[in-house]
């Protein structure tokens, strides 16, 4: 079965309407307050693999819900007003959030240059995602 559009050519796509953060810049901007490093992996990517710092956890299939001050769903971190970082592990989800976020309305959105993988090969700083306890 041949696709119209393969997930390649979605990103190739998204990539050319949104703006892409380097990571020397990105990680200038760790500790600004007027920045929220957004983590769009799944929970268990991020106990496996570690989080940047201080970043807030909002999974990939529940973004739009989150971000959607209409949504009953609606998380008040995403309407402050600061920029939005986003990441997952390989720059290929966030570029495909960024592209949807920026065409919903939100302002100052962005995505992380080579993704989580890319972080850590930078040696850039990691932050551990600690399990929630299992009830029962």
């Amino acid at each position: 079965m041949k696709l119209k559009l393969g997930y390649q050519e979605l990103i190739t796509q998204a990539m050319t309407q949104i703006e892409t953060l380097p990571l020397e810049q990105a990680k200038k901007l760790l500790n600004d307050e007027n920045v929220i490093f957004v983590d769009i992996r799944d929970v268990r990517e991020l106990e496996r693999e570690g989080m940047i710092p201080n970043a807030f956890h909002a999974p990939r299939g529940m973004l739009e819900f989150w971000v959607d001050p209409d949504s009953p769903y609606y998380k008040p971190v995403f309407g402050e007003g600061k920029r939005l970082v986003l990441y997952c592990t390989s720059a290929w989800r966030s570029a495909l959030a960024a592209e949807t976020l920026q065409k919903m309305g939100v302002p100052s959105i962005c995505h992380l240059e080579g993704g989580f993988s890319a972080w850590k090969k930078a040696e850039l700083p990691v932050a551990e995602k600690h399990s929630k306890p299992h009830s029962g």
